[in-house]
């Protein structure tokens, strides 16, 4: 045919590959992703900015693939092992969500181009699509930020800011709760002792009375108890669950949404009346959540 002269398709080359899994399980993978792992040499797994609602195992068995776990030290201080024979291998480099729904895949693309080692990307549903399941539109979203645990000593405010931003304008916020996964006490890492505390994730409730005594100790009104958001876990997957609700609310709420993954939005002051007729299903009192509505939101356009 012509105009095809010389054309080659990416998977005929050999490269690092960044495949998005999806958020869900072992079925969410493309057609295109699954032809990649099947054939490449190595298939790795990060294994710290989110996670799949499976085990590896379960991966394995469906991949017909052994598979390597990255954690947060191999991708952002052994890059190099990963990267290893890429220039005569495939090398299949597995992200759940999209390939580069975090910065570090970013870091990990760019060590590559240094090598001269050829990337291509396939893309997959990611938590900033999949939170389209709340009703609300992609569109009416503005920055998102991330909630990360608190300690007694630091209580980062960093989000606070951005949420004011989006606010000003009546978007929607996106907040990404933390997850620890091979983390290391201050203690152990000050001894220099490589034991790894239990993974933990960060819940509805405790980001919903993270970000009410962030405002308690700010004082500018950006939200409040009585301002309107979403509860979310387990987005795009069997179990996917809505709670929406006050902020005081979902405080409360974490039975009510089940196991993790968890994550929460937090509505603008312009929320279109099919957006709130939409959400309005999951509210845990509708009759509270309409009184708010009518009261704060509606006109807002």
């Amino acid at each position: 045919m012509a105009g095809v002269i010389g054309y080659r398709r990416i998977d005929q080359y050999l490269m690092l590959y960044l495949i998005g899994l999806g958020l869900s399980d072992e079925t969410d993978i493309t057609v295109k992703g699954l032809e990649i792992v099947k054939r490449a040499s190595r298939v790795y797994l990060e294994a710290y900015t989110s996670i799949l609602l499976v085990d590896k195992d379960v991966l394995e068995k469906y991949y017909g693939r052994s598979i390597i776990l990255a954690d947060r030290e191999m991708v952002e201080s052994d890059s190099d092992s990963i990267l290893a024979n890429a220039q005569t291998e495939d090398i299949a480099f597995c992200v759940v969500g999209d390939p580069f729904g975090a910065t570090t895949h970013t870091d990990l693309v760019l060590r590559a181009r240094e090598l001269s080692i050829p990337v291509a990307t396939v893309p997959n549903a990611s938590i900033l699509t999949g939170i389209g399941g709340t009703g609300l539109q992609l569109y009416n979203f503005g920055q998102t930020v991330s909630m990360v645990f608190f300690l007694d000593n630091w209580r980062p405010a960093s989000f606070y800011d951005r949420i004011k931003e989006n606010r000003s304008i009546g978007l929607h916020t996106l907040v990404l709760l933390d997850i620890k996964v091979k983390e290391q006490s201050l203690e152990n890492m000050a001894r220099g002792i490589k034991v790894y505390e239990p993974p933990r994730y960060m819940s509805v409730g405790t980001c919903a009375a993270q970000m009410l005594e962030v405002e308690e100790d700010k004082g500018e009104g950006v939200y409040g108890p009585e301002s309107l958001a979403i509860g979310c876990a387990r987005v795009g997957g069997r179990t996917e669950k809505f709670v929406a609700g006050t902020l005081k609310e979902l405080v409360d709420a974490d039975e009510e949404l089940g196991p993790p993954l968890h994550s929460l939005v937090l509505l603008g002051k312009r929320t279109h009346e099919l957006e709130h007729e939409f959400v309005r299903e999951f509210a845990l009192n509708k009759e509270n959540w309409d009184r708010i509505w009518e009261k704060d939101y509606k006109g807002n356009l």
